[in-house]
């Protein structure tokens, strides 16, 4: 029997009011996920008055998500939306990058979709 790995895991680095997060997520996303990583994001992020924020999305390895990971992704960007400046998604599949063009105009920053990450990290720290 094969073992599937899946999960997501978050990197915060904060320095005065800008942060950048790192998203690494792995197999098929579940809301159980989305429950573990929100607190530490609200966590984080309520130690600053107005927090600017830049994310990347590592989605390589991700294969989808749970229908209930939907609303939790709409739940937490709705809670965090006036605070991003930027939100990079690294990945390798079509539907990665159609996410991103439906995020460009649902999110108060900019969002855009990267097959390399270099291009991507760059693109944030402009």
């Amino acid at each position: 029997m094969a073992h599937s790995n899946h999960g997501l895991s978050i990197d915060i680095e904060g320095k005065g009011s800008e942060f950048f997060l790192t998203f690494k997520a792995v197999g098929k996303l579940t809301h159980e996920d989305y429950k573990n990583i929100t607190p530490k994001i609200d966590s984080a992020l309520s130690q600053v008055k107005h927090p600017v924020i830049s994310i990347l999305i590592d989605s390589i390895e991700l294969q989808g998500v749970g229908f209930k990971c939907v609303f939790d992704d709409l739940k937490l960007g709705k809670k965090h939306n006036n605070e991003l400046k930027r939100v990079a998604i690294y990945g390798n599949k079509k539907w990665q990058s159609n996410i991103a063009k439906i995020g460009n105009n649902a999110v108060s920053g900019e969002m855009a979709y990267f097959e390399n990450a270099t291009a991507a990290i760059e693109w944030l720290e402009e």
